[in-house]
């Protein structure tokens, strides 16, 4: 059987990665939540949107929220092994536990209902549309923040240069005047020729691409947050039977 000693550190190196990892979340959340240049700083400039949208836009908070619990868990495991306290071991289990169950019934949510993506895409896309046309020109907070992103992103509304159809920007030049990102920086007037030649790519579907070209990253780091939730919980146990035989 392991020792105590091993069983300790162990324990205190897996709640050190999730004491880091809980801290690198926390930052990733403050940092959206402050970066009004992002594409959630545009999400909450869209009037009228749905349920689903205003839940998007509170990504930050939730990125948060899951590393302050990340950090508590971080912290329970590693006191809770130095100290071999077994009620700290105990409710360092039984979250770890909650939250793998909360994973993997999130994932086979998203597996069932996969199906309402498109709904939802289709909802977002109406609605931010609709905000670039009514606002787009007019008022600038809306009007700076579609620049950065698109500037950033080296891309053209959110689906194509169409979306920015009858908005105070295109038709104060009589319809035919585009922003400068969906032609070329090197094009100090885009019009609808220029646009419709080039096509840049809507910042969706670069969204999207970037999404896909880190979807193997992200998939893995998904395993291996599960894997070593399983493993903690083993070792929690593990130690929590040993300091019980010891006492």
């Amino acid at each position: 059987m392991c020792s105590t000693s091993f069983l300790k550190m162990t324990m205190f190196v897996f709640n050190g990665i999730i004491f880091c990892t809980g801290a690198a979340v926390l930052g990733v959340g403050v940092w959206l939540k402050v970066d009004s240049g992002s594409l959630l700083g545009l999400l909450e400039k869209v009037e009228n949107a749905p349920s689903v949208l205003s839940q998007l836009v509170s990504v930050s908070y939730l990125l948060m929220a899951v590393g302050g619990v990340l950090l508590i868990i971080g912290f329970l495991g590693c006191c809770g092994a130095i100290r071999e306290n077994r009620c700290m071991l105990l409710m360092f289990f039984t979250i770890v536990l909650i939250i793998f169950l909360a994973e993997v019934a999130g994932a086979v949510v998203l597996f069932v209902f996969q199906g309402l993506a498109d709904q939802l895409l289709q909802s977002v896309e109406d609605e931010v549309r609709k905000s670039i046309r009514k606002d787009y020109g007019s008022d600038e907070g809306v009007t700076s923040l579609w620049n950065s992103t698109m500037t950033e992103f080296k891309c053209c509304g959110f689906k194509n240069y169409t979306d920015f159809d009858g908005s105070p920007f295109n038709t104060q030049y009589g319809g035919n005047h585009y922003p400068t990102a969906c032609c070329n920086s090197t094009i100090h007037t885009c019009n609808k020729e220029k646009a419709n030649d080039l096509m840049v790519d809507g910042c969706f579907n670069k969204l999207l691409q970037l999404m896909e070209e880190n979807a193997v990253i992200a998939a893995g780091v998904a395993l291996g947050i599960a894997a070593l939730e399983i493993a903690a919980m083993v070792v929690s146990m593990v130690l929590y039977k040993d300091i019980g035989n010891k006492a």
